[in-house]
């Protein structure tokens, strides 16, 4: 069996050079999936690498830490095709930022990897049976503005009509933390988050309580496949991923891809050695890990959006012969 990574909370990784040079990485809560892939993406080239030492710390959103990445008051974050796009042109959750446009073209990408399903995640004995039985709950969609919340939102609406901005339904304000810990607490409906079966926060709600995923009665249409558009795809939830998941049949549901955003000012050289650090050992992750085994060179390197490769990525993608 190969090495697992194990990462915590507040991910440091360390570098024994003494001039190494320091990359700062923002994730989300070390709890979700995303987090922990993008933790261990620095803890396996901190260790390859003499010369560069990445610091992790978890917490807060993805859109926020981009346009901090843009401003290189950090060198790294998640970012995905569709909060890049909305980033450019000053959309969305970026509609008073009016330095995003500008910031965008600071960042760049170093690879790409899926989000994972996103999950709308009831008690077995809810009675939202679907998600067109939404109306009147009270959900965690994600972080209010943040990129999560805005895909979990655009889903709901597009497969059933029902619109949280409308009051059709309470989109509770909260962050990951607070959010989760409202599902763990009983305190809302539904609790919504993206990973690959089996992740972290399901298999801790499973401990101890029966959950259901739902999707929407009819996930056809041209509502949805305007929602979707280039840069989300449909993916099923599989059934008995948890030994206390309800559904005995997959839940149809969405995907996306998202990335590692680094500034564009670091050097190519840089860029490169760390794009090589990690791919060139990821043989140094389990197995067991479901998120590693959706992990791929092709996947990685896949032109997505308008976010541009960083050079140095280019170069290893391209000395590998996937770009």
């Amino acid at each position: 069996m190969r090495k697992l990574l194990i990462v915590t909370a507040a991910v440091v990784a360390s570098s024994t050079a003494v001039h190494a040079e320091t990359l700062k990485m923002a994730t989300l809560p070390a709890n979700l999936p995303q987090a922990v892939v993008m933790a261990t993406f620095a803890n396996i080239v901190s260790s390859q690498l003499n010369d560069v030492n990445i610091e992790v710390a978890a917490g807060g959103a993805a859109t926020a830490h981009m346009m901090e990445v843009g401003r290189g008051n950090l060198d790294m974050s998640m970012t995905s095709p569709v909060v890049w796009n909305l980033m450019k042109g000053g959309k969305a959750m970026y509609s008073k930022q009016e330095a995003a446009p500008t910031l965008a073209d600071s960042v760049q990408l170093l690879m790409w990897f899926p989000y994972g399903q996103y999950h709308f995640t009831v008690r077995a004995d809810s009675d939202i049976q679907t998600l067109d039985d939404l109306e009147g709950a009270s959900v965690f969609l994600g972080p209010t503005g943040g990129g999560a919340w805005n895909a979990a939102y655009g889903w709901v609406k597009a497969t059933t009509g029902l619109d949280a901005k409308e009051g059709d339904f309470e989109a509770i304000d909260a962050n990951w933390t607070t959010g989760y810990q409202s599902f763990l607490d009983g305190t809302i409906d539904m609790y919504v988050a993206g990973c690959i079966d089996p992740c972290g926060p399901f298999l801790q709600i499973t401990e101890t309580e029966a959950i259901r995923f739902v999707g929407p009665e009819n996930a056809t249409g041209e509502a949805v496949d305007k929602y979707l558009g280039k840069f989300r795809y449909l993916d099923a939830i599989p059934p008995n991923s948890y030994a206390n998941q309800a559904n005995n049949s997959e839940v149809m549901s969405l995907n996306t891809a998202v990335g590692i955003a680094i500034n564009a000012n670091i050097s190519e050289e840089t860029v490169y050695n760390v794009t090589s650090a990690f791919w060139n050992n990821i043989d140094q992750v389990t197995s067991d890990a479901p998120w590693a085994n959706a992990l791929s060179l092709e996947y990685a390197a896949t032109p997505q959006g308008g976010i541009t490769f960083h050079p140095g990525a280019v170069k290893y993608y391209k000395e590998v012969g996937v770009q």
